[in-house]
């Protein structure tokens, strides 16, 4: 048992405090990892907030990436101070989901109340996300980890634990985008200027996206957005068909909003696909026309981490970035210590942050 310094919630929407905790050793199949850089995702920032429930006190974090400082048993292709990227993604490789090569939806399950974290006193504290990684170190399970090469910056390729793999993933898994195809993002932060690289990536012919700041349209089309619109017009789906001279191949919805849900089938060709990748608070409804869906051949796709395979997705990703195709460090708005991560959180609510980073050491 080793104490670290970590970020804990210990109410809901309440700041979060810096103090010392306890972290086990790792276990069978387990590896410790000494961070390096955790970015911060709005989901962390959902869970702070009590949008989904949960146990608390408990530590959030699970954008990052470090060095390997400890292994457990069976830990095999591992080694001691491999750098590597720490994913939520945890999975058995012997369920059905895993079997049928969809390790995002794993049926193994995660107990974070009785994890490898603790309080100074030896109570419980929540392991968030199978990560809680706003500390200074994680103890995951093998299969959330990805090894990457020793000379990329780690403020970097943190962000292929979750914005970038979900982002993209969302285009070319859960989508399955064709190259001519168009698409409409709507959310232009952080996981939707990914999704807005994936389609331009993938081949698609137009790229339409939508958002309520002007900046960040801007950034859209930076990121390859061919159009933009704002998504404040009284019928936003009307400029985009525009710009498209149709209906669109596929709608990514990365924001977590119930009634862009509503509007989201608006943007639709027939045959369409809505790819659902925002998370709204539980209890949030949106409303649909079954036999609009029927009739048009239209569909929802729920789509969870991008629906990656990392072992698959991050190698390939890593190399596109290596070739300067897939933008890592303009994603990076501002780097900050563990102890400013409040003002971190509070200028990734602001809106206009893509990623805001904490480095370490």
């Amino acid at each position: 048992m080793q104490t670290i310094k970590a970020a804990v919630c210990h109410r809901f929407g309440e700041p979060l405090t810096i103090e010392e905790v306890r972290l086990r050793a790792p276990g069978t199949s387990e590896i410790e990892v000494t961070l390096d850089a955790v970015a911060i995702c709005h989901s962390d920032i959902s869970f702070a907030d009590g949008a989904w429930g949960g146990s608390l006190p408990a530590v959030y974090g699970h954008e990052a990436a470090g060095h390997v400082s400890g292994l457990g048993a069976d830990v095999p292709g591992i080694t001691l101070g491999d750098p590597v990227v720490v994913t939520l993604i945890r999975a058995c490789g012997q369920c059905p989901s895993c079997g049928a090569g969809r390790p995002t939806g794993c049926e193994m399950s995660h107990d974070g109340d009785h994890g490898p974290l603790s309080t100074m006193g030896g109570g419980m504290l929540h392991q968030a996300m199978a990560c809680g990684a706003f500390a200074e170190k994680v103890v995951v399970h093998r299969s959330q980890v990805a090894r990457i090469p020793g000379d990329m910056p780690m403020d970097a390729a943190c962000l292929l634990a979750c914005g970038v793999i979900t982002g993209v993933g969302a285009v070319v898994n859960a989508a399955g985008l064709r190259a001519g195809q168009d698409v409409v993002v709507i959310g232009a932060g952080g996981v939707g200027l990914n999704a807005i690289q994936g389609a331009r990536i993938a081949g698609a012919r137009r790229i339409v996206a939508v958002d309520m700041v002007p900046a960040k349209l801007e950034d859209a089309r930076a990121f390859g957005a061919t159009d933009t619109v704002m998504a404040s017009d009284p019928k936003p789906w009307r400029a985009a068909k525009a710009a498209m001279g149709r209906g669109a191949d596929a709608v990514l919805v990365t924001v977590g909003a119930a009634a862009v849900y509503d509007a989201a089938p608006r943007y639709l060709a027939g045959g369409g696909k809505v790819i659902m990748v925002g998370m709204p608070p539980s209890g949030a409804t949106a409303e649909y026309e079954p036999v609009s869906f029927a009739y048009t051949g239209q569909s929802l796709i729920g789509s969870k981490m991008g629906e990656v395979v990392i072992s698959r997705d991050i190698p390939w990703m890593i190399d596109m970035y290596g070739q300067g195709r897939l933008k890592l460090d303009e994603l990076i708005s501002r780097r900050w210590s563990l102890e400013q991560i409040n003002e971190a959180i509070a200028d990734t609510r602001a809106g206009t942050a893509r990623r805001n980073v904490i480095v370490f050491g």
